[in-house]
């Protein structure tokens, strides 16, 4: 297990050091995922949390913005830059009043310390559908154009999708198409980094459907 966290971590860096060196997208495939693991624990299915060390080190080149799309709350990358105001990260996601992990995600969350309202949560109903998505997204990114990174890192999660056995929600492949044009209309070096995504037919077509709106 060690050497494949390992591995994947190493996966997200390199990504980063991609998007650094190149000033482009760039896309890890990375297994297992991260964005549940905390600065001292584990969860999810996440050992090593990918896009936070990815964060971490581009946040030593300039401002970075963490946005996670997965369906379930970033809580791990929530714990670990709480109090930092060098990244802003913000998770889109089912609501923890019913969803997984339960405990954190909340709306009331942005931050404490140096940190405090550089954390931000959209909890969402069940049932959401590309529409309701979109929405929530739009305030995302309106929040990332006024902290006005250098970077952005994408926790890339596709249990979002209608259908998926571990999510509540309707969003499509044309979903995913527009969440990553208006991603990608960011305009900002960009580490696309894999987190969830169990419908294991479609998870393909819809990691690549979102990739493709990155030129």
């Amino acid at each position: 297990t060690y050497k494949a966290t390992l591995a994947s971590a190493n996966c997200a860096l390199s990504a980063a050091s991609s998007s650094f060196s190149l000033h482009n997208s760039s896309f890890a495939l990375c297994r297992p995922p991260g964005h549940h693991a905390g600065r001292d624990y584990a969860g999810g299915y996440c050992f090593i949390n990918n896009a936070s060390v990815a964060a971490n080190w581009l946040s030593q080149k300039g401002r970075v913005a963490l946005l996670d799309i997965d369906y379930h709350a970033g809580n791990g990358t929530q714990d670990i830059f709480y109090e930092r105001n060098d990244v802003l990260t913000i998770s889109i996601h089912g609501d923890p009043d019913f969803e997984y992990p339960h405990y954190i995600g909340f709306a009331d969350e942005t931050g404490a310390g140096a940190g405090l309202g550089f954390h931000r949560n959209f909890p969402l109903p069940k049932d959401t559908d590309d529409t309701g998505y979109l929405a929530a997204l739009d305030e995302a990114l309106t929040m990332i154009r006024n902290f006005s990174p250098q970077y952005l890192v994408l926790s890339a999660g596709m249990d979002t999708f209608d259908g998926d056995p571990l999510g509540t929600f309707h969003v499509t492949q044309n979903g995913f198409s527009e969440i990553g044009k208006q991603i990608f209309d960011l305009n900002l070096p960009t580490a696309i980094i894999m987190e969830g995504g169990y419908a294991n037919e479609a998870l393909g077509n819809n990691i690549v459907t979102l990739l493709e709106r990155f030129k």
